[in-house]
C-alpha cells in the first residue's frame, strides 16, 4: 500500500474523548468507515485526560456520565461512588478503548494545526502538528467544550521565583504542597474543586476572587454493593430518563413555580434540594429558576444564606455570596467542603474586584493595595469555551474562507453540528446546541448518532458533500438567540456568552431551549430528507434537500 492510500481516510476525528472514542466506534464499527482519531494528548480521555488537579471530580452522578449506547458496557463497570474523580473517569474511558478495541485507530501526541476543504473534490487536507498531511471525506471535531485555556495575561509572571501551575495542564505526577505559601487565582468549578485539598496541604493559601460563585455541596459518597445491583436493574430506565430530560439528568423540573407554594413549603422543598445536594437545586426543583428573576432572587438567597451559616467569619462569608448576576446564569459548580475551608486558619480569601491584581513580582503577588508572599501560584482562569478550540485550528471552508473570520461576529452553526460554507464538517455539542447546558455524555451520543445517519443517508443516494444552508443557518441563529434571550443565561458576565475573554462577541452560545424540543427539531429535518441541508458530489451540481 502506498503512503497515499494509507493517508487517506473516509473520516478524521479530532479529539478523543468521550465524543472522539463514540466517534470513532461508531463510524468504524457500524458504517464500516476507515477513521483516524488525532489526540494531542499522549493518552485517551479528553478532558478527564488533561484535567487532573487535586479534587477533579465530576459534576453529574457516575451512573449517568457515562455512556449508553453499551448496556453490557454499563453492566460491567462498577462506579465506586456518586461523583467519581478524574482518575476513575481516565480510568472507565481507557477501558472503553481497550473494550471496543479503538486504540489501533487513534494517532495520540499528534495535535491537529490545519484544515482545509477541497472544493474540487469535496475532501478535507487535514494537516497535523508535525506537518503531516492526510486526507478525509469527512471532518468530525471532538475537541471538548472547555480545553482551551485561557492564558493570564499579568505582567511579571515570567519573573516570579517560585512555581507557577495550570488547572488545566497539571503535571501528570502530582504536586506536593506541604509548607508552601500557595496564591489560587480563580473561583470557577475548578478552582472551587481544588481549593479544599490545596488547603490541606498548603503552609498557607491565599484565593484571589473576582467574583464569587454559586456552589452547592456534592454530598459525595461510595456505593454499596446493593447500590450497584439497583442502578444496574434500573439501567433502562435510567437512561431513557437521560434522553428524554430538559438537561439530560434522569429527573426533569417538577411542574411547580416558586411562588406557587406557601414560604414554608418552599424552604422545605429548598432545604431537601440542599441536604441531597447536586444539579438536582437547579434542575428538579422549581420550574421557573431560569426564567423569572424573581424566583431565582429567592433561591439565589437561600445559597447566601447558606453561606453566612457555613462560614464563621462574616465578613468573609459576604465576599462569598454571588451578587448581580442570577443562580444558574454561570456554570453552578458544586463542591466538597469548599466554604467550610474557609474556617481553616491556613486560609485566606482576597477579594480582587475593586482592587485588582497589578502584577506578579519574584516573589509573590501584588494587587492594587498590598504585596503578597508566595511560593507557589495556581491559576484556575478557565477556559475559551464553546469555540476557542475550534477557531484555534485553522480551519478553512469554500474558497479558504477561515472558520475563525466565519465567526467573527459570534458563532453560526446550524443546530450546533454543521456551519454553512464548510462541507462535511460535523462539529460534535457545537455551538448553538445544548451542550455545556446538558450532561454532556447524552449530548454527545445524540450529536454523533445523527453525523453518522446523515452520512448513511448521504451514501444510500451518492452524495460525497452536505452543508448547512446559509437560509437554515440564519434561522437557527435566530432561534438560538431568541430563546438564550427568554432565559436568564445572558445575565451573567459568564464563559457561557464569552465574556471571559476579551474581545470576544457577547452571544449565549449554547442553545437554552431543552433537550426535548432541540431533539424534536433535529429529528424533524432528519425524517425530511434533511431540510436545510444541501447535498452534492464531484460528478453532479449542488441540490438542496427538502424540496
Amino acid at each position: 500500500m502506498s503512503s497515499a492510500e494509507r493517508d487517506e481516510f473516509d473520516a478524521v476525528v479530532i479529539g478523543a474523548g468521550f465524543a472522539g472514542l463514540y466517534a470513532l466506534h461508531k463510524l468504524r464499527d457500524d458504517l464500516e468507515m476507515r477513521v483516524r482519531v488525532f489526540e494531542a494528548g499522549d493518552g485517551v480521555g479528553g478532558t478527564w485526560y488533561w484535567n487532573r488537579y487535586p479534587g477533579a471530580r465530576c459534576d453529574s452522578e457516575s451512573y449517568y456520565y457515562c455512556y449508553s449506547f453499551s448496556r453490557e458496557l454499563a453492566e460491567e463497570w462498577k462506579w465506586s461512588g456518586r461523583y467519581p474523580e478524574q482518575p476513575e473517569i481516565e480510568r472507565y474511558l481507557n477501558h472503553v478503548a481497550d473494550r471496543f478495541d479503538l486504540r489501533r485507530d487513534i494517532q495520540l501526541s499528534t495535535r491537529v494545526t490545519a484544515a482545509r476543504f477541497d472544493d474540487a473534490e469535496n475532501r478535507w487536507e487535514v494537516r497535523t502538528g508535525d506537518d503531516h498531511l492526510v486526507t478525509a471525506r469527512f471532518l468530525v471535531t471532538a475537541v471538548g467544550c472547555l480545553s482551551t485555556p485561557i492564558a493570564p495575561d499579568i505582567p511579571g509572571l515570567d519573573g516570579f521565583g517560585g512555581d507557577v501551575y495550570f488547572t488545566a495542564t497539571w503535571p501528570r505526577e502530582g504536586v506536593d504542597f506541604t509548607g508552601k505559601r500557595v496564591g489560587l487565582i480563580g473561583t470557577g468549578s475548578s478552582g472551587i474543586q481544588a481549593t479544599p485539598p490545596i488547603a490541606a496541604q498548603a503552609g498557607h493559601l491565599t484565593v484571589f476572587q473576582r467574583t464569587p460563585n454559586f456552589s452547592l455541596p456534592a454530598r459525595h459518597g461510595g456505593f454499596l454493593p446493593e447500590d450497584q445491583a439497583r442502578i444496574k436493574q434500573n439501567y433502562d430506565e435510567i437512561f431513557a430518563a437521560t434522553r428524554t430530560s430538559f438537561s439530560g439528568f434522569p429527573f426533569s423540573p417538577i411542574d411547580r413555580t416558586t411562588t406557587s407554594v406557601s414560604a414554608e413549603e418552599r424552604t422545605a422543598i429548598l432545604e431537601g434540594l440542599w441536604a441531597e445536594g447536586g444539579f438536582k437545586f437547579l434542575w428538579a426543583g422549581f420550574s421557573d429558576l431560569l426564567s423569572d428573576p424573581e424566583a431565582n432572587e429567592i433561591a439565589s438567597e437561600f445559597i447566601r444564606d447558606k453561606i453566612r451559616e457555613t462560614v464563621k467569619d462574616q465578613h468573609t462569608a459576604e465576599l462569598l455570596c454571588p451578587r448581580g448576576y442570577p443562580y444558574g446564569a454561570k456554570r453552578p459548580p458544586i463542591d466538597t467542603d469548599y466554604y467550610e475551608t474557609f474556617n481553616r486558619d491556613n486560609v485566606s480569601l482576597v477579594d480582587i474586584s475593586e482592587r485588582p491584581i497589578e502584577s506578579i513580582t519574584d516573589t509573590g503577588l501584588r494587587t492594587a493595595v498590598a504585596d503578597y508572599e508566595l511560593d507557589a501560584i495556581v491559576f484556575a482562569t478557565g477556559f475559551d469555551a464553546m469555540t476557542g478550540s475550534l477557531v484555534r485550528i485553522d480551519i478553512r471552508g469554500r474558497g479558504g474562507v477561515p472558520l475563525a473570520d466565519a465567526w467573527a461576529d459570534g458563532p453560526r452553526t446550524m443546530l450546533g453540528i454543521q456551519v454553512a460554507g464548510f462541507p462535511n464538517l460535523f462539529t460534535i455539542t457545537g455551538p448553538g446546541s445544548p451542550s455545556v447546558l446538558m450532561n454532556m455524555p447524552v449530548a454527545i451520543e445524540y450529536h454523533v448518532d445523527w453525523i453518522a445517519d446523515c452520512i448513511d443517508y448521504m451514501r444510500a443516494h451518492g452524495w460525497t458533500s452536505v452543508e448547512a444552508t446559509p437560509e437554515a443557518q440564519d434561522e437557527w441563529v435566530e432561534h438560538v438567540a431568541e430563546v438564550g434571550g427568554a432565559s436568564l443565561f445572558g445575565r451573567a458576565n459568564s464563559w457561557y456568552v464569552g465574556a471571559n475573554v476579551p474581545g470576544k462577541p457577547r452571544v449565549v452560545m449554547p442553545y437554552a431551549g431543552g433537550q426535548p424540543g432541540y431533539r424534536q427539531r433535529c429529528d424533524a429535518i432528519s425524517q425530511s430528507g434533511y431540510e436545510g441541508f444541501e447535498f452534492g458530489s464531484v460528478a453532479r451540481d449542488r441540490v438542496s434537500s427538502g424540496q
